[in-house]
């Protein structure tokens, strides 16, 4: 009998998802996707055994489930639509299929859970009160799967991250709003008040932190909550002075956000209103305290923040064609 282990990846056509199922690959587990089409998805995962099913059909995440040891919760609904009647039930979905089969089900969380009054350093037992629709969701996510744990004996773990940047990010504040994909740079946008501390996470460490807190799994609590520190700039605006540096353009312009022509437009567009909620997280330090995960691992894994964008940029097709030293180190 095989004692290799089998993660579901529920999402991994997305950030989250995609890293977590390479990381997992790499670690010798078998990995096992779900998605409506599998035929046509345009993702290179050599090694996922690919199955067809939607995440809101709980019958199709079950079936998908048999034998797991492990299911990551990676899927969001597309933009800012519908989060409610979409985002909920696919989480129940994912709890009844893992309380199903015995598997831990692991959950991505993010900076949303907190309002201002967690500021600036946010530790895992931090009272949650957001300030944003899509924030609200978010903590009732995570109640419902303290729900499942306390009654239920479901087994979690949640890693919360600030924003995130990498190869595959997809739709994030980085590849939206900062830097404009599929062509060189020309400009670097920054959203946040330049002095506001703010924190990334890059999602190869981010997932990498997943797996190795997976490797542990025995002696994780029944409900395991971490954070990830991931890259932390005092000077919100050093990212995009880092942005300059691999790029090689000390002199590329840094544009303000255009936050008033946003704002004016919020009662016309859902999208601009959620962005506009999520404005004080751009404006006041919010750093995640990860002193929990650093006991527990001995370190967090961290790519420098060099390597990081190259990487990231080199995937948005950012980088100039010219900068061939930049594409060297993207690939190694």
């Amino acid at each position: 009998m095989s004692d290799r282990r089998t993660a579901l990846v529920l999402g991994a056509t997305g950030g989250v998802g995609y890293e977590t199922a390479r990381a997992l690959l790499a670690r010798g587990w078998h990995v096992r996707a779900l998605h409506r089409r599998p035929g046509e998805t345009s993702i290179s995962l050599p090694g996922v055994d690919w199955v067809a099913g939607d995440a809101m059909d709980a019958e199709a995440v079950l079936r998908a489930a048999a034998g797991a040891d492990v299911i990551l919760h990676g899927v969001n609904p597309p933009g800012y639509r519908h989060w409610r009647q979409i985002a909920l039930p696919m989480l129940d979905n994912a709890i009844g299929a893992a309380r199903a089969v015995g598997a831990r089900l692991v959950f991505p969380g993010t900076v949303y859970n907190y309002g201002p009054d967690a500021l600036p350093l946010v530790a895992e037992d931090t009272p949650q009160t957001p300030r944003t629709r899509k924030g609200a969701i978010r903590v009732e996510m995570e109640a419902r799967l303290a729900c499942a744990s306390a009654a239920d004996g479901l087994r979690v773990l949640i890693l919360r991250g600030g924003d995130f940047f990498g190869p595959h990010t997809g739709n994030s504040w980085f590849s939206q709003a900062i830097v404009k994909p599929g062509q060189p740079l020309r400009k670097i946008t920054y959203p946040g008040r330049p002095d506001a501390g703010h924190a990334w996470a890059y999602l190869p460490d981010f997932a990498l932190t997943i797996a190795r807190l997976l490797d542990r799994s025995h002696v994780l609590e029944r409900f395991a909550a971490f954070h990830f520190g991931g890259h932390w700039f005092e000077r919100g605006i050093e990212l995009a002075e880092q942005i300059r540096l691999v790029a090689g353009r000390p002199d590329l312009p840094i544009r303000r956000f255009p936050w008033p022509a946003l704002l004016a437009l919020t009662p016309f567009v859902r999208l601009f209103r959620e962005m506009a909620e999520m404005r004080y997280l751009w404006t006041m330090p919010l750093r995640l305290d990860n002193r929990k995960l650093v006991a527990f691992l001995g370190a967090e894994p961290h790519t420098p923040i060099g390597t990081a964008l190259t990487r990231t940029l080199s995937a948005l097709d950012c980088l100039d064609v010219a900068d061939d030293a930049a594409k060297r180190m993207a690939a190694a």
